[in-house]
């Protein structure tokens, strides 16, 4: 388990744990699942989006098909460090992901600048693709988390993953720029993702009906979403609250009536 794969065609369900159900989740797997070779990982993404945020709206009314574009890096990553350029494709529940590795500067030249990258691949030819149908695609949300990472030793193409401590930012959407955010979860979640190439193993699914952990609709980049625009309301409210105060005019006293 110690290579990236760049092409991956599967299930992916969700599931939101508190601290109790992921250390007995732990002990009753224990048996199965081990943790592959990276160890605890931290994963950086910038979300590319339309200037109007077409994808992520798009994907919050929940269509059959679904696409996302991110950059991706695995831990600190400088100028001419590895990263993944991804496609990810979501069709009638089956996650198709798709992704090329290039260093960061050749990444931001292709997708800032719009300059080719140095080799011709069918990968990237479907980017080019999304990049000519979206059109105006731009950087719209950075989000990291720490990851651990498992698979099943009798079936390794079943993996899991713990996320947690998972943040984003509006501003500063550069990979250089360190793994800085807002949380989205509260403290004492992590999200578990269970990835299969098929149906729920049924050891698994006795497992998860024994905690009762069911499964959940969960987007990091929703969730984000969610979030900036509950913020950006207040605020807005805020400032018309503002000019609402500044158009009242001093109190005076006229004729004996007051004014306000």
């Amino acid at each position: 388990m110690g290579s990236y794969q760049m092409t991956f065609m599967r299930y992916e369900k969700k599931y939101l744990l508190d601290d109790s159900q992921y250390n007995e989740f732990i002990k009753k797997t224990g048996g199965r699942l081990v943790p592959d070779d990276y160890g605890t990982t931290t994963i950086c993404n910038i979300y590319f989006d339309t200037p109007d945020a077409q994808l992520i709206r798009a994907s919050l009314d929940k269509p059959v098909y679904k696409e996302k574009l991110r950059l991706r890096s695995y831990g600190k990553v400088v100028k001419d460090g590895p990263v993944f350029l991804e496609l990810k494709k979501k069709y009638q529940g089956i996650v198709y992901k798709r992704r090329e590795n290039m260093v960061l500067s050749e990444a931001e030249g292709y997708l800032l600048r719009h300059e080719k990258p140095g080799v011709d691949t069918q990968i990237l030819r479907e980017i080019d693709w999304f990049l000519q149908f979206y059109k105006n695609i731009v950087p719209a949300m950075y989000i990291a988390y720490d990851r651990i990472a498992a698979y099943d030793i009798q079936e390794p193409e079943l993996r899991v993953t713990f996320d947690w401590n998972i943040r984003f930012r509006d501003q500063e959407l550069d990979l250089k720029k360190g793994t800085w955010g807002q949380q989205i979860l509260e403290e004492g979640q992590q999200l578990m993702e269970i990835k299969i190439p098929g149906a729920m193993p049924v050891w698994l699914s006795g497992i998860l009906d024994q905690l009762h952990i069911y499964p959940i609709s969960f987007s990091k980049y929703g969730r984000a979403y969610r979030m900036q625009s509950e913020e950006k309301g207040k605020e807005d409210s805020k400032k018309a609250e503002m000019r609402q105060l500044q158009c009242i005019p001093d109190r005076e006293e006229k004729g004996g009536r007051h004014y306000a």
